[in-house]
């Protein structure tokens, strides 16, 4: 597939089936993402992967968390924040690393991961996966975090839902780059 024909025509998620995806393709994306650059090669990048029942165990902890902030809401607003991690068969909470030596910047370091994720996402698209890229609240819940190994101070740049398309979709339209763009000579 052509680059920038990926690119321009990458498809969100959309609806997905809850059929398995192979680990193996799960496996290549993950390869694609590490392929990203990030300054002096410190591979800030973190991964974890809930497939089965441990994204209905990152749903009951969501719901809690919500709970506990909420206790007033209604119980449907839990069982649909139970719900959210159920969307796709397959979900890959992307963490990065906090930088231990003086040199290594933070913002490289959300940016090296941040590229990871384009990478797997373009990735999920070559092998003709749905895949959506979502942050939210979830990304800065410290119980989240907790759950899945990271340190309350430890960014999670976002979750990607992966599945095979139910449907055919066509690809989101964006604004032209022309009025975010300044040129100097």
């Amino acid at each position: 597939m052509e680059l920038f024909e990926a690119i321009h025509n990458r498809q969100s998620q959309g609806k997905v089936k809850q059929d398995p995806v192979p680990r193996e393709a799960i496996e290549k994306l993950l390869d694609a993402a590490v392929q990203a650059p990030n300054h002096y090669k410190v591979r800030p990048w973190r991964f974890v992967v809930l497939t089965g029942d441990a994204r209905n165990k990152l749903g009951d902890v969501m719901a809690a968390s919500q709970r506990d902030r909420h206790p007033d809401y209604p119980q449907a607003a839990f069982d649909k924040t139970r719900g959210l991690p159920l969307r796709a068969p397959v979900l890959i909470a992307v963490g990065v690393d906090k930088p231990t030596e003086k040199k290594v910047l933070e913002i490289e370091n959300v940016s090296a991961v941040s590229a990871a994720c384009q990478n797997l996402l373009l990735a999920a698209h070559g092998l003709g996966l749905g895949a959506k890229w979502r942050t939210g609240e979830w990304a800065r819940d410290a119980k989240v975090k907790e759950f899945l190994g990271f340190e309350s101070d430890q960014h999670i740049v976002g979750f990607i839902y992966i599945g095979q398309p139910e449907f055919g979709m066509s690809p989101t339209q964006r604004p032209s780059y022309e009025d975010r763009v300044v040129w100097m000579e």
